[in-house]
């Protein structure tokens, strides 16, 4: 067993999305219990998120940064009902209709070679124009 190192946390181990569907639900869990860690480990290293409006924040890190001040404010997340998947090969496309009816969510996901899938491309609130 490796010697305790101050300073030193050992990598969590969290649920894998194992259908491209899991995010939205492993998602919606994490937020909910305010782990931006755990949700920024449903993107990819290199993902895309539009978010905040108007900008596009990239790579897993930066996305951990951003939904540690989103869940600083403890944002209550519904679940929300999948619209059916696109599936080509190891790429995915998900989405669902807010709640609220303000356009749409859309993310692609790929499948990792063990088989798990993470988020690539975010758009998260997609509105329609002049919505």
């Amino acid at each position: 067993m490796p010697e305790y190192q101050p300073g030193y946390e050992p990598a969590r181990e969290y649920e894998k999305a194992m259908r491209p569907e899991d995010i939205t639900r492993l998602f919606v869990e994490r937020s909910n219990a305010g782990d931006a860690a755990g949700v920024a480990e449903l993107y990819a290293p290199d993902a895309v998120l539009a978010y905040p409006p108007g900008r596009v924040t990239v790579g897993r890190e930066a996305i951990r940064e951003l939904w540690e001040k989103v869940l600083a404010n403890r944002p209550r997340f519904e679940p929300e009902e999948s619209l059916p998947t696109l599936v080509n090969g190891d790429i995915a496309l998900t989405s669902t209709p807010p709640r609220d009816g303000a356009g749409a969510r859309a993310q692609v996901v790929r499948r990792q070679p063990d088989g798990s899938w993470l988020r690539v491309i975010d758009q998260p609130e997609f509105v329609r124009p002049g919505a």
